[in-house]
Order: structure tokens, then sequence, then C-alpha cells
């Protein structure tokens, strides 16, 4: 199937973004909270995912959380405890770019994570995701498919490209060794964390404008559908003509100008 063009992607993005704007009205209204975790390889397109979720979207609403790697003190931590602060309060959407899955996927597969600890994250994960939907959050986890031949392909694209160059980490060049230790990664990963309160779904973004719009329409479709009328401030005309406003360079307050005090 030939990769979607942009003009045919735009025309069904919009309607979806539309009901996007229309879902956050009804979170605020109905005081939820929106969890939404985006996990896959490097270069499966979580930030363009969630560019095109939050595009349209209030700002003081929502949060994309994505976090450095943990500082000194926070790996004395438990492990969840610095992601607990993102987390959404009422009327609140956060969308998680990379998540608490670190552990089971880069962290196990480059050795910043002992087996132990891999192992105790894989059995505390789906207790601490039950805390979180028990306590009225709701979690949604994707999961970005993406092909090695395309991964290759648009690592070559942020190489050769200097406004993606800052993208391509030492990390992520030595990840294309790896792939099918992150394979096996990601299945331990999935048979430990794939619950019903917490499922995950795995969408092919291998092309990453078909796989925007299928993710779209998947959280929208497991969200109610609850119309929200959309408030309107009172806009009357104006009492006179429109004023202008005066731009340009200004010019330099002379150093020996006398200040002003109050």
């Amino acid at each position: 199937m030939p990769k979607l063009k942009r003009k045919p992607y735009k025309n069904e993005l919009e309607p979806l973004q539309l009901e996007l704007v229309a879902m956050a009205r009804w979170a605020r209204h109905a005081c939820k909270r929106i969890v939404v975790v985006m996990e896959g390889r490097d270069t499966a397109g979580k930030g363009g995912a969630i560019k095109a979720i939050t595009e349209h979207l209030d700002t003081r609403q929502y949060r994309v959380a994505a976090l450095p790697k943990p500082s000194e003190r926070e790996q004395t931590q438990w492990y969840f405890q610095r992601y607990i602060e993102h987390l959404p309060a009422a009327g609140e959407i956060t969308l998680f770019d990379r998540s608490w899955y670190n552990r089971a996927g880069v962290e196990k597969v480059m050795g910043f994570a002992s087996p132990a600890q891999v192992k105790r994250f894989l059995q505390q994960a789906p207790v601490f995701e039950k805390m979180l939907t028990d306590d009225g959050i709701l979690l949604f986890k994707y999961w970005l498919c993406c092909d090695q031949a395309q991964q290759e392909e648009r690592f070559a694209e942020r190489l050769n490209d200097p406004l993606k160059a800052w993208k391509l980490s030492p990390i992520d060049v030595e990840a294309r060794k790896r792939y099918t230790d992150y394979t096996r990664a990601r299945e331990a990963m999935l048979e430990a964390t794939h619950t019903d309160h917490a499922p995950w779904t795995l969408v092919d973004f291998n092309d990453q404008k078909r796989g925007r719009l299928t993710l779209i329409r998947h959280l929208l479709d497991r969200l109610p559908d609850v119309h929200v009328p959309r408030s309107q401030p009172d806009f009357p005309s104006l009492p006179g003509r429109p004023k202008k406003e005066r731009y340009g360079v200004l010019k330099p307050i002379p150093a020996d100008a006398e200040s002003v005090e109050d």
C-alpha cells in the first residue's frame, strides 16, 4: 500500500482533531484525568503522533512528559516516583513520550538496569497501573510498530537533515545493532503488562500518517462520545474605529538619561 499523501492526510486529520477538541472539553467538564502512553522504537513516530493529538488543544489543559535520564537522586528513588508528579489533575491530559516502560526497553537492552530491576519492574508495573485506573485515571497505552528497514530509512534521514540531526543520539546508533534484542524485550514486556485494566494497543507506524490517524481514531473510540456545548462569550461590536498600534525598532535609551524612580 502506498504511503498516504499529505493532502488526504490533512483532510482526514482535521475532523479527528475537531473531535479531540470536543473530547478535551468533555474531560474538563467531567473532571476526568487522561493518560496516554506512547512507546515504540527509535524513529517510530511518537513525537509526531503527540503533536497531531495536541495541535489544537488548550496548552493549559495538557502536558507532554518526555523525561531525560534520571538524576543521581532520582536513581535512588522508587522507580515510578519521578513519573507520578507528571500525572494529570482533574480535567487534564498527560501524554508520555516514552514512560516508565523505559525500564523494560532501552534500560534492559542497553544494560542500564540489572535483570533483577527489570524483573521487579515487570511485576510492579501492572500493580502500579491498577492503582491509577482504580483511582479513576483513564489510561491508554500505545506501542508504535516500525520495521527495521523503515527505521533505517528514518535514521538516514535524521543523519542527513541538520534540522533533525539532534534526534540521532549515540544510543540510537547502538540500538541499530540490537533490533532483535529490542523485539525480545518488547515481547516480554507485553506478556507481563498487557492487562484487562491497562491493555496495550499496537499500531502500524511504518506509514506514520496512517498510523497517526489509526491511533487517534482508536483513542476517540475508547472515550465517551459526550457532547458538551462550547461556551462563547458575548462579543459586541467595537464602540469606535479600530485603533492601530505602533511597531518598528525602538531607539535605545541614552546611557546618561535620568532614571525614573517610583
